[in-house]
């Protein structure tokens, strides 16, 4: 890997990048990149949740009226505490999709997905990884901020999965991240902590789309700690995704 390539690694991991040496005159860079070991993929076959199957009409929806529908949804009552939904963003041609749980504040202001603190992290982490955030699709499980950012309630979860699996659908993803427990406990129809839904890639949906768990952004806001795991965890999904192409 080279300079160029490991820069933003290391940004996200928190490490300092370098440390200037002078060696005759010039100026060489050095750091000490972590040494992480390959996970080996092994894939777990799910089923999709109840609830999760779209209704007769969200079924049938193209990206704009899907995006209209939701603008004007009123399927659970955090229709009447948002400012707006937050329907997703990125490129609808893209192989990689990233969920997380529901919006926050910044995101209910703006009406786009992962903006805040965390939504830089995760551009950091989608750098780190050789990406483009407008080359990927990010979205959440709920479209609207559920109040004082609350976890989402199972009625609210399931009201709202369908606009994703018809966002997936749509999209055809080649891999999916899903970031933080909730959107994998959801996604996943399992309460099985995150610690055991990492570390392993699990085939979504009747395309059996790959599926890999990591920590949401937020948590390594106050976790910084936890930054090395989630490495591992997008080194899996890269391996993956590369076995596909």
């Amino acid at each position: 890997m080279s300079a160029r390539e490991i820069g933003p690694v290391l940004d996200f991991l928190g490490i300092t990048r370098w440390r200037e040496q002078r060696q005759g005159g010039e100026r060489q860079d050095e750091w000490s990149p972590p040494t992480l070991p390959a996970a080996p993929p092994s894939k777990q076959s799910v089923s999709l949740p109840p609830g999760s199957v779209p209704d007769g009409v969200i079924a049938g929806l193209d990206w704009d009226p899907l995006a209209e529908r939701v603008s004007g949804c009123e399927r659970c009552p955090l229709c009447r505490t948002r400012t707006q939904t937050v329907f997703g963003s990125g490129s609808r041609h893209a192989d990689w999709l990233f969920v997380g749980e529901a919006p926050g504040a910044e995101e209910d202001r703006q009406g786009l997905p992962f903006v805040g603190r965390a939504g830089q992290l995760l551009t950091s982490m989608i750098e780190a990884m050789g990406l483009e955030r407008n080359g990927v699709f990010i979205s959440n499980v709920l479209k609207c901020r559920p109040p004082g950012n609350r976890d989402p309630a199972p009625d609210e979860i399931k009201a709202c999965l369908p606009y994703l699996d018809r966002q997936i659908s749509l999209l055809k993803p080649k891999i999916v991240v899903v970031l933080g427990r909730i959107a994998a406990q959801s996604l996943l129809a399992t309460e099985v902590p995150i610690s055991r839904l990492r570390g392993q890639v699990r085939s979504y949906g009747p395309d059996g789309i790959p599926l890999v768990v990591t920590y949401h952004p937020a948590y390594l806001l106050r976790n910084p700690i936890a930054k090395r795991e989630s490495w591992r965890d997008l080194r899996l999904a890269l391996a993956t995704f590369g076995g596909r192409a």
